[in-house]
């Protein structure tokens, strides 16, 4: 039988790039003990006041079709918390989706034709190849140097742009790099997609997860509230991956077309769920600060581990629950690390190189187990690392710390 193109357009790398991460699982479920950090799911449990409003939704008889758009106090809710960022957004620039995963599938649809180019950094999230290439949209790699700590440079943007180009896709806090655009970045940016008449879709699902510097919304910056698509969900910031909850915020005409989209594929997301996401923004429980403090402690916690190591770097975040490990002094790839360590030492982490070609010889470590047995997952990275070095040469690796 005979399958649609789109079923070619929605596979490959992006998707192989998890098999690591199900063998890891696979293995845990036969009752191996491996340090998963292969996947950016905290390892919080939702705060007990989200559940308790859920479950006394459903109580209430909240199991019914909801508002296809999202219910009218929840898109308050989310607009309210834009406005206070300097956003001038009500209720109808906002519409609620199943995640921002879902969120980001749906605007690429409502503003993508076949043959437009995406520019869009790389290392980069790994589904975004498949989201824009669903559309017939070409994603344009924009490469973001190892040496610079993967850092945003708008000259290089600027560079990619040709007359096909049609948008722009940024996530800052940065996956997986946990880097920031700053302020003078998104200005240049910006300057950028008035210029060429660009579309710019902000990716934000790190925005509550910073340690050092700001979030920013491109959205709020001159000219550029008619041309931003800012996507963002709960799913990190308060722990909420499968309730399966996010949004997009727009220009009105956007989000209705998003509406026709969401009434022939989602038809809105449930009541008892949108009512959750109401108290979570409402009421913000005191677990938010904590947890941000916790990935904070973990990323230090990870950087003093490997800071001695003579083979291995890391590259120290500002924000994110992500950090990149400079494995390139052992002689191997990405991938074959990544093997190697979960074969070897029990730990699961993701190849640099399933982000982007920029990132070969880095891997990608998640921030959430906690900080004790994240140190000892560290040091032995570190020593799977020596081992590796020490059978390309004898001779011993120059010395690396925690940048």
């Amino acid at each position: 039988m005979r399958y649609s193109r789109l079923t070619e357009r929605i596979a490959g790398e992006g998707a192989a790039a998890w098999d690591i991460h199900y063998r890891a699982l696979a293995r845990q479920a036969a009752g191996d003990d491996i340090t998963v950090l292969s996947v950016g799911d905290p390892d919080f449990d939702t705060p007990a006041p989200i559940i308790e409003s859920a479950v006394e939704s459903l109580r209430g008889g909240a199991t019914h079709y909801p508002d296809v758009q999202g219910k009218l106090t929840l898109r308050q809710a989310i607009s309210g918390d834009y406005r206070r960022q300097g956003l001038e957004v009500d209720a109808e620039n906002v519409i609620v989706m199943a995640g921002a995963q879902c969120g980001l599938y749906a605007a690429a649809q409502c503003l993508l034709d076949p043959g437009d180019e995406v520019l869009v950094p790389e290392p980069g999230y790994v589904t975004y190849e498949a989201v824009l290439r669903a559309t017939g949209a070409e994603l344009v790699q924009v490469p973001l140097r190892g040496e610079a700590d993967f850092r945003l440079e708008p000259a290089a943007l600027e560079a990619a742009i040709t007359p096909r180009t049609r948008a722009i896709l940024l996530n800052s806090p940065h996956n997986p790099t946990g880097q920031l655009i700053d302020a003078a970045a998104w200005g240049a940016i910006a300057e950028l997609c008035r210029r060429h008449d660009l579309w710019l879709i902000s990716d934000e699902v790190y925005a509550e997860l910073i340690f050092e510097g700001e979030h920013i919304c491109p959205a709020s910056l001159p000219g550029m509230a008619e041309r931003s698509v800012v996507i963002s969900s709960l799913s990190k910031s308060h722990a909420m991956t499968g309730w399966r909850l996010g949004w997009i915020v727009g220009p009105e005409p956007l989000i209705q077309h998003l509406t026709h989209l969401a009434l022939c594929m989602l038809y809105g997301c449930p009541d008892f769920i949108q009512d959750a996401a109401c108290a979570a923004l409402e009421a913000p429980p005191a677990e938010l600060d904590a947890m941000r403090e916790i990935y904070r402690a973990r990323r230090d916690a990870v950087c003093e581990a490997l800071a001695e190591s003579p083979t291995v770097a890391a590259i120290r975040p500002p924000a994110g629950m992500f950090l990149m490990v400079d494995i390139r002094a052992t002689g191997l790839s990405s991938q074959a690390f990544a093997d190697r360590l979960l074969d070897e030492e029990g730990i699961s982490v993701l190849s640099g190189e399933a982000f982007g070609p920029s990132a070969a010889g880095f891997v990608r470590l998640s921030l959430t187990v906690e900080a004790e047995r994240l140190s000892a997952a560290s040091r032995r990275l570190a020593a799977c690392a020596e081992r590796a070095r020490a059978e390309l040469s004898p001779t011993p690796a120059s010395e690396a710390q925690c940048l």
